[in-house]
């Protein structure tokens, strides 16, 4: 990054304008002396050179420097030395103010500067040593950020020292030995103005050694020194340094404890280390390379160092001389002094007084900066990080815009300080005054004070000082491009030309970024001359083309700019049918290249450019054109696009059905020059082409077919090759209609070893493109093209041309295919070649002449009879025919058999061949071929049978020897003798030999052939043979008997020929005509070979062995497997059996691919045995599991290990990878993925995205999927982390855990973070799965899970969730919690408090105190009296009264509803509501019982009191504290939770008392835990443990007597009702009933009273009576009922099991579930039925999991066993909240203590104690427990434990009172004294 646009301080005044201009003009070397570097490294300093050794000693020294300080006051002062301008000097004296342009040094006298040196381009010299950072490796150089935001280059050369690299290569070396952030020490070599741009600077630099250390001598290094050296060499044991100098080298040992910096480490890498030892012998230097040690050395002066021997990065100790305007001056290794700018304190983020941080004489750690060595200026730096060696982290982007950035300090006249909040750290960031505002402010320190928040755009970044440069002008939040990290390919912006060029053009945007627009974009056509088309200054439309290495291009095309289509601009968005908008970059004769943006590339074929046929491509179009194109296929990992120019047209139905590759039929309708254009009757198609050279395989037969081809001709077999601008390219060679089926579309269909037919489509000099269906193409390079190298491949083939290709690899992600065309390679099998050219033969003939009818009187092999005509120099004979004047016969010299032959004469021969288009017959008069006509004509057969009886002894792939009889042009004619003499006919060339010169036979030669067809009408009627190698052997007639007879059984060794290699088989023929096959797993034992058909050829003969004999599917033929496996073929016991299925898991296979699906490959193993690899098991990165079809062809040799057998179907599962862990396990017959284990790290596929915040479902195998939580998706915290995902997407995840519940489930927890997967360990944020990792006041982050009305919980991690109170959110008022903390939004907050036992954690989102603090003085009850008004909110409403929070407190008073007003009393629950506002006054204030009664009377109030009250609290103060109060911490208001007196729970008693209740004896009211006497007790969230203990028993006492009387008190009530008129008959109960219809004392005393006179029906309708009529608020009297109705139902119920449950059932729908619940339990208790009870109090525990009540009745009903107790402990502390964890463990332990088992309930009481060790209640019931047991060792012991404990006064004189009280009770006079003289101890130890 560039220096700042304006200096930081700059003052605004002129006279300080003039001194911020340099003092000395900086140095510029002329060109010829741009080597020598000026290094002024000394001065004349006669008497004491610096860094020099003094004659005095040190304390001389010291001595003298006091009395100086002491004459002087103020010590040492410093003059600045300044050299004479050669300017004209300005009118200013040096006194006025310093020059801040120049550096200067200490000298011996004078003042001192007021500025600290600043490094500026202006004072930078060569030879300068400055200390930078590297912050970007290219190529050819280095780029290193230096002091002040100065930026320089090091050239390849000057960064490595020549010694250790050659310069070829530099370029490479440079990113292995330099990594970015690195710290390293340069030398300034040049200075220079840029050539691009005016106004911008270079500065050269060299970081080479041998400049830095040119002063360096053995002599002058001492141990302790940090020295930079080079790595000469790599050895064994460590490295041998190379320090820039050759008088001395080092060695460093390797590092032991570090492996990693070891691996990185190459030659010529640059390190520091410190000197251990120096051995001067052999003039060697030890270092160590140990980081934390070379960060703290520290360089001292024992020696004394000298001036030159000073080097940036050096820590020195230092002392503050003085503070100076900008900066600190220190003194450092005695004798020098440099000072640190304000941009180099020991803090980040100085304040405006970090003066008095710098007292003088303070010492400190800095490290030198740069060194001048012409001034002797010393900059240093007191940064922490740079002091730790370390660069400054980088913890902003330019670019970015902070909103609350906080000014730390305003420096008049320059600029702010603001502090950004990033994390984890804040960044500093500075504003210059020229970028605090557009508009020009002239008192701007007003506006800008410190501690104010502003938003700022961070524009520039210096690396080594850490600072960002900012602005915060509303400017640079406009616009859409700040910096060149803006701009996005196709982004359409405003921009200004600023420079014209032949080149182009140079463009600015409004922020100052520039861009280039190449000449040929500045307009749609060609420019001549730029700069009339474009004029400077002009603002013009421009769109991004790309953004590459900071160099922006830019078009201005009048069609691009104005594009509405999707821009294009990567390989992944090209999707098929896209319609974009390009330019054409290059024309080609078969296409056009057409660019996109950001460097995209696609390709259109000439059949998709819309021309005709026969036109040139560019007759339409042109390079630079701008096209609008359609994306017909994409292929983003080999960056491959095809495009096309044409508007698809809208086709039928039918003509779908034409794809390439299929047949079609045609009409001749044009023929033309070039090609021939056929009516194909297909709809959407204008019509079919088929081009000379595809009108038969054979090059002369094409030609001849072109000249008489005519309109009309029907064409009845056609293959469609492409489809070109609507037309058909179509083609008749047979070759390939023929072979239509298995013609490859696609490269995923070419397999290695095929022979695939195809033809040529270009020859170049390296090899020939062979093309198959479509635009399939492959290449055939010259060295695999011809046998012959010496051949030209124009002479060998031509375009056109038929060939067979030989597919010798295919590559899976290009897509290219190798083959070769060499005809020992690729030679025909069949008679295919020959065979259509004798078809095609007869059709010229048709086409030639319509009278064929003479041919059939001329058969081949018959004896016709002709007159000789004349004869031929060449010595043959022509014959005529009588009836036949147009035919003509001809017999060749070597044909007259010996016979004299006369002209005139007639003769008899034998027709060896008919040229049906030249009317021309070959005849012979050879004995043997005459004799053998004349003896089968003899015979009395038909015709055809003699035929057949010709050619008996004949079968197809028979080899048989053959005379040549005659050369044709094309062909031979052939004898066969031992046929009888049959004719046959065999082709002189191949498909890949037409060009080449034939072979040559003569007459009479005998070749050895194969019959590859007998006569019939597809061959003419000829006998087809395939000629063979002279050298293979004839076989013998005997043989063929021989082979005849021969049995070819299973295990027998045959010799046999390869007819065809596939990819999975060979095809064989052996034996007498029979064809069989070598399966790929029977080539190579194990299948060990990979391509093992790769040694073979077509025609290669072999001995194989007979393995399997077996009828062939779909047909009556035998198929024959052959192996020729060598431990097959060495096995001579000839008897084979099937193999059995003998596989077991975990066994490693391997096999061959032969078939490849969506999600699986299918792989043989052996001929009977597949296995299966599905998908994800193969990889676990996501772009090879993309490319899985690719990565498996057919073929492929593949080994795994089994996963699972299928024993009936023969199949196999198989991994890549060995199996791991668990043990298989089965169901169903399938295996459940035992190879995911823990730790694994596997590849998946999204199946599902789940909603909100529920993750991803990732599928790992077909019957296995895995969740990944939230918080598991990415390593940092981001908003939204499911954005990157959708479903069917590969990832790469970790297996984190693996669990099986008991029904055989498995859940797989996933992780996709990249620190995880990957393994790298640089997580940026960590995920806290333990409690233990947290800790209070920690940073965290999460997710919202789940928001609620009083407040959120949010998800830290996948196993911890937190709570946040809704007061708690943020530090504003929060009305609508879910609109603003919606679910699956990002927070960050802090930890507030952390619950081990439950594991419980709260958080605060506040960014002060988090939790508000607690008005201790409000709280105390000391603050309310009675009789005063007070105000608060109703916080709950009961039958007997409201409980009031009062205002300004957290403490609940109790207003009982006899001093509620009169008019509400009756209907209290409708007349207020919760969150009301009230206002009482307070009656009473007990403090023994921590509670407060209120009264609400209107007596109470008059009309002043009313006022003042209201006008106390507005509203906004009523919100805030409702707020606050309504979401307090439940641990605020906890109730006591222990009883002193004989140890038993209240709510335990209760329920145990209701249990003995007789049937229909009920009481009239149930409390639970929300009773009124719980939150009376509650009022006040102080423990027990502040009072005294004689006030305990009192307050026990009284608490059960109140209970008592409040009993008494009801019951009287209604016992004075029934004793005014005592009931003794139905009437006097109804009577009763209609005075006090909600009494449900009186409905139970009717009920009992039936149930008397036994009137048991009665009785139940008389319940439901009672549950009809009492009220629906009277909730307790109906509850009475329903219990009375549970005694009932129990005691006469039929069954009673059943008759309760009806009942119970319908109770929970009109009462209190847990209260019905408890009335159940009680009942079973009563009437001894524990397994019901047992059952019912298991589904309490589910549904009422958060009551403690419930757990403590679970806790009394388990006590006898242990197992049971502890497991149901860890239950309820998991399920309870946190508040209640103390009072659930109390009352266990007591319980447990009760039980005689004492050990547990100490181990209970021992682990509270360490989370509540001041808790002096729990320390008091502990003691009161053990001193029940009576064990007076143990109980001394606690005593003496808790009298050590640091707490109050007040608590602990209540501990020392009951040590006192026991020892009294317990203990003799001596133990009484002893904590007598304890406590006295206490008291003196704890007065102040």
């Amino acid at each position: 990054m560039g220096p700042p646009r304006k200096p930081f301080n700059k003052k605004p005044d002129d006279k300080l304008k003039t001194f911020q201009k340099s003092s000395k003009k900086p140095f510029k070397p002329s060109q010829k002396s741009n080597n020598a570097i000026p290094m002024h490294l000394e001065d004349d300093v006669p008497d004491f050179p610096r860094g020099g050794q003094s004659s005095l000693s040190r304390a001389e020294a010291d001595q003298v420097r006091a009395e100086v300080d002491k004459e002087f006051g103020t010590g040492t002062e410093t003059m600045v030395l300044k050299k004479k301008r050669k300017d004209k000097p300005k009118n200013f004296t040096r006194s006025t103010d310093d020059d801040l342009g120049s550096l200067f040094a200490d000298g011996n006298g004078g003042k001192l500067p007021r500025f600290a040196n600043k490094i500026t381009f202006k004072n930078l010299t060569p030879g300068m040593k400055l200390w930078g950072v590297v912050s970007e490796i290219n190529e050819k150089d280095l780029v290193v950020s230096l002091p002040g935001g100065l930026r320089g280059l090091v050239r390849a050369s000057e960064a490595i020292d020549p010694m250790l690299h050659d310069e070829d290569t530099e370029g490479e070396v440079l990113s292995a030995v330099y990594t970015a952030g690195q710290l390293v020490s340069c030398v300034v070599l040049q200075l220079d103005d840029d050539k691009k741009e005016k106004g911008k600077h270079r500065i050269w630099l060299s970081t080479r050694l041998a400049l830095l250390h040119s002063s360096f001598t053995l002599d002058s290094l001492q141990e302790g020194m940090v020295v930079n050296a080079y790595v000469r060499s790599i050895e064994d044991h460590g490295y041998m340094l190379h320090f820039g100098v050759t008088s001395f080298t080092g060695f460093m040992q390797k590092s032991s404890n570090d492996g990693s910096s070891d691996d990185k480490m190459v030659v010529g890498r640059l390190v520091q280390g410190v000197v251990k030892s120096i051995d001067k012998n052999r003039k060697v230097v030890n270092l160590s390379s140990d980081a934390e040690e070379v960060a703290k050395c520290v360089t001292n002066d024992l020696k004394g160092v000298p001036f030159n021997l000073l080097v940036p990065g050096m820590m020195v100790n230092a002392r503050v001389r003085s503070t100076l305007e900008n900066g600190i001056m220190l003194s450092f290794l005695t004798f020098f002094t440099g000072t640190a700018d304000v941009f180099h304190l020991g803090k980040t983020l100085p304040t405006s007084k970090w003066k008095d941080e710098y007292p003088q004489n303070k010492k400190v750690n800095a490290r030198i900066l740069f060194i001048d060595p012409s001034t002797r200026a010393v900059g240093l730096t007191l940064n922490p990080h740079l002091v730790h060696n370390n660069a400054p982290p980088a913890l902003v982007k330019v670019g970015d815009i902070f909103d609350d950035s906080k000014v730390i300090r305003v420096d008049r006249g320059s600029g702010l300080l603001l502090e950004i909040p990033t994390v984890p750290i804040p960044t500093p960031a500075y504003v210059n005054v020229s970028d605090l505002s557009d508009k020009e402010v002239r008192k701007w320190e007003k506006s800008f004070k410190e501690g104010s928040l502003h938003r700022v755009r961070v524009f520039g970044f210096r690396l080594l000082e850490g600072l960002a440069t900012g602005v915060l002008k509303t400017s640079a939040f406009e616009g859409s491009v700040f910096t060149h990290s803006d701009v996005k390919p196709g982004m359409v912006v405003k921009a200004k030309v600023v420079i014209v060029d032949s080149f182009g053009a140079i463009v600015q945007f409004a922020s100052g970024v520039k861009a280039l627009c190449p000449l040929r974009h500045m307009s749609e056509l060609e420019i001549v001359k730029p700069r009339k088309k474009f004029q400077v200054g002009a603002e013009l439309v421009f769109r991004v083309l790309g953004c590459k290495s900071k160099r922006i291009t830019v078009t201005h095309k009048k069609t691009l700019v104005k594009s509405k289509l999707p821009v294009l601009s990567s390989f992944t968005d090209a999707t098929e049918g896209l319609w974009t908008h390009g330019w054409i970059v290059k024309i080609e004769n078969h296409g056009c290249f057409v660019r996109f943006y950001n460097g995209v590339q696609g390709y259109a074929p000439r059949s998709e450019l819309g021309l005709d046929p026969g036109s040139e491509v560019s007759s339409m179009y042109h390079v630079e054109q701008v096209v609008k194109c359609r994306v017909t296929s994409s292929v983003p990992a080999t960056r491959r696009i095809n495009l096309s120019f044409l508007v698809t047209p809208t086709r039928t139905s039918e003509d779908e059905d034409v794809k390439l590759g299929s047949l079609v039929s045609g009409t001749v309708e044009k023929v033309t020059e070039k090609f021939i254009s056929v009516d194909v009757g297909v709809k959407g198609y204008i019509r079919g082409i088929i081009y000379s050279e595809h009108l038969a395989d054979n090059h002369g037969i094409a030609s001849i077919m072109m000249e008489l081809l005519k309109p009309g001709y029907k064409f009845e077999k056609l293959l469609v090759l492409d489809v070109e601008n609507n037309n058909l390219i179509l083609t008749a060679k047979y070759s390939l209609v023929n072979a239509a089926q298995n013609l490859p579309a696609d490269a995923s269909q070419v397999y290695p070893n095929s022979i695939v037919p195809g033809y040529i489509c270009n020859i170049i000099d390296t090899g020939c493109f062979v093309r198959f269906i479509g635009r399939l193409t492959g290449f055939a390079p010259k060295n695999r093209a011809v046998d012959d190298p010496r051949a030209g491949l124009s002479d060998v083939f031509y375009v056109g041309q038929s060939v067979r290709g030989n597919i010798q690899d295919v590559n899976s992600e290009t897509g290219r295919i190798t083959l070769a065309l060499k005809q020992s390679l690729c030679s025909s099998t069949d008679a295919s070649f020959l065979q259509e050219y004798f078809i095609l033969q007869e059709k010229i003939a048709e086409l030639n002449s319509s009278n064929l009818k003479w041919v059939k009187k001329f058969p081949i092999g018959s004896v016709i009879e002709g007159t000789v005509q004349s004869a031929k120099e060449s010595g043959g004979f022509m014959i005529s025919f009588k009836k036949y004047n147009e035919v003509l016969g001809f017999i060749t010299h070597h044909q007259l058999g010996g016979s004299t032959v006369d002209i005139g004469s007639t003769v008899k021969a034998t027709i060896l061949d008919v040229v049906k288009k030249d009317r021309l017959v070959d005849l012979s008069l050879k004995p043997e071929l005459v004799n053998r006509y004349t003896e089968n004509n003899d015979s009395q057969t038909p015709k055809k049978m003699r035929k057949r009886s010709a050619q008996k002894d004949l079968e197809v792939h028979q080899t048989v020897n053959a005379v040549v009889e005659i050369v044709k042009e094309n062909y031979l004619v052939l004898s066969i003798p031992d046929a009888k003499f049959a004719l046959g006919y065999a082709s002189l060339s191949d498909y890949n030999t037409q060009n080449c010169p034939p072979k040559q036979f003569v007459g009479g030669q005998r070749v050895i052939g194969t019959v590859m067809a007998l006569p019939d009408a597809s061959t003419a009627d000829r006998l087809l043979l395939l000629l063979k190698s002279n050298s293979e052997v004839v076989e013998s007639s005997s043989a063929k008997r021989a082979k005849k007879k021969s049995s070819n059984d299973v295990g027998s060794s045959v010799q046999a020929e390869v007819t065809e290699i596939k990819p999975l088989e060979l095809k064989l023929k052996f034996g007498s005509g029979l064809h069989g096959r070598i399966h790929i797993t029977e080539a190579s034992d194990d299948n060990v070979e990979e391509n093992p058909f790769s040694n073979f050829k077509v025609g290669q003969t072999l001995t194989a062995k007979i393995v399997s004999k077996a009828k062939a599917e779909n047909s009556n033929n035998i198929r024959w497997d052959l192996s020729i496996r060598p431990s097959v073929l060495a096995d001579q016991t000839n008897v084979f059996t099937l193999q059995d299925f003998n596989y077991s898991i975990r066994q490693s296979v391997t096999g061959f691919v032969y078939k490849v699906d969506k999600d699986c490959a299918w792989i043989t193993i052996t001929r009977d045995v597949r296995a299966q690899l599905y998908i994800l098991d193969t990889a676990c990165d996501p772009s090879e599991l993309q490319e899985f079809q690719n990565r498996f062809h057919v073929g492929k040799r593949v080994s795994g290990y089994i996963l699972n057998t299928n024993k009936e179907k023969k199949l196999l599962r198989m991994l890549l990878h060995p199996l791991a862990g668990r043990a298989s396990v089965t169901k169903d017959g399938e295996t459940v993925a035992p190879h995911i284990s823990d730790g694994a790290v596997v590849g998946g596929r999204i199946s599902r995205v789940l909603q909100g915040v529920g993750g991803l479902i990732v599928q790992l195998d077909p019957h296995l999927a895995g969740k990944v939580h939230y918080t598991e998706l990415v390593d940092s915290w981001i908003s939204n982390p499911l954005s990157g995902y959708h479903e069917g997407q590969f990832v790469k995840c970790k297996v984190l855990d693996v669990s099986r519940s008991g029904t055989g489930t498995v859940h797989v927890d996933l992780s996709l973070r990249s620190s995880l997967v990957e393994m790298d360990g640089n997580s940026q944020s960590n995920r806290y799965e333990k409690l233990e990792d947290l800790h209070p006041d920690m940073a965290v982050e999460g997710y919202v899970k789940n928001v609620t009305p009083k407040g959120c919980f949010v998800m830290l991690s996948r196993k911890l969730d937190a709570k946040i109170l809704i007061s708690n959110l943020s530090d504003d008022f929060v009305s609508k919690p879910e609109e603003e903390f919606p679910i699956g939004k990002l927070v960050n907050g802090r930890v507030l408090s952390l619950e081990p036992l439950s594991k419980r954690i709260e958080v605060s989102l506040r960014k002060t105190s988090g939790m508000k603090e607690s008005n201790s003085d409000v709280s105390d009850f000391g603050s309310l009296h009675a009789g005063e008004i007070i105000s608060g909110r109703v916080k709950r409403i009961e039958s007997f009264g409201l409980f009031i929070t009062i205002d300004q407190s957290k403490l609940v008073g109790l207003c009982h509803v006899s001093e509620l007003p009169e008019d509400h009393v009756d209907n209290i629950e409708t007349k207020y509501k919760i969150r009301e506002r009230v206002k009482a006054k307070i009656l009473k204030i007990d403090k023994e019982r921590e509670r407060i009664s209120l009264g609400m009377k209107q007596s109470y109030f008059n009309t002043n009191t009313d006022d003042e009250t209201l006008e106390n609290h507005d509203s906004d103060s009523m919100d805030e504290d409702d707020s606050e109060l309504e979401d307090q911490n439940p641990d605020e208001f906890q109730e006591p939770l222990l009883s002193f007196g004989n140890g038993k729970h209240s709510v335990l008693a209760e329920v145990e008392s209701r249990a003995s209740v007789l049937p229909l004896e009920v009481p009239l009211d149930d409390e639970t835990e929300d009773s009124p006497m719980d939150d009376t007790v509650a009022q006040v969230p102080e423990p027990l443990d502040n009072k005294p203990e004689l006030n305990e028993n009192k307050t026990r006492r009284s608490k059960k007597k109140e209970m008592e009387e409040r009993e008494r008190e009801i019951r009287a009530a209604e016992e004075r009702l029934l004793q005014k008129d005592v009931p003794q008959t139905a009437d006097d109960f109804e009577k009763l009933i209609r005075s006090s219809p909600n009494s449900s004392f009186i409905w139970i005393k009717y009920m009992a009273f039936l149930l008397s006179l036994n009137e048991v029906e009665k009785a139940r309708s008389m319940a439901e009576r009672a549950l009809r009529t009492i009220n629906i608020r009277e909730e307790s009297e109906k509850l009475n009922v329903w219990v009375a109705y549970f005694n009932l139902e129990n005691e006469y119920g039929n069954p009673p099991e059943d008759a309760v449950v009806k009942v119970f059932q319908r109770a929970l729908q009109v009462c209190d579930p847990k209260k019905v619940h408890f009335a159940l339990l009680g009942m079973y208790e009563r009437t001894e039925q524990h397994k019901l009870a047992d059952e019912l109090l298991e589904k309490m525990i589910k549904k009422f999991k958060h009551s403690c009540k419930v757990w403590l009745r679970r806790i009394q009903r388990v006590l006898k066993q242990e197992d049971l107790v502890q497991s149901v402990v860890k239950r309820a502390l998991i399920c309870l909240p946190k508040h209640k964890h103390i009072k659930f463990i109390t009352q266990t332990a007591i319980s447990e203590f009760k039980s005689g088992v004492p050990d547990r309930g100490r181990s209970m009481f021992e682990g509270m104690l360490r989370e509540y060790p001041k808790r002096i209640d729990l320390w008091s019931v502990y003691l009161d427990q053990e001193i029940r047991l009576g064990d007076v060792d143990v109980i001394r012991a606690l005593f003496e434990r808790t009298i050590c404990l640091e707490l109050p006064i007040k608590k602990m004189k209540f501990l020392y009172k009951k040590y006192l009280e026991f020892e009294k009770s317990h203990g003799d006079e001596e133990r009484v004294e002893y904590v007598k003289a304890e406590a006295l101890k206490y008291v003196e130890k704890a007065r102040p």
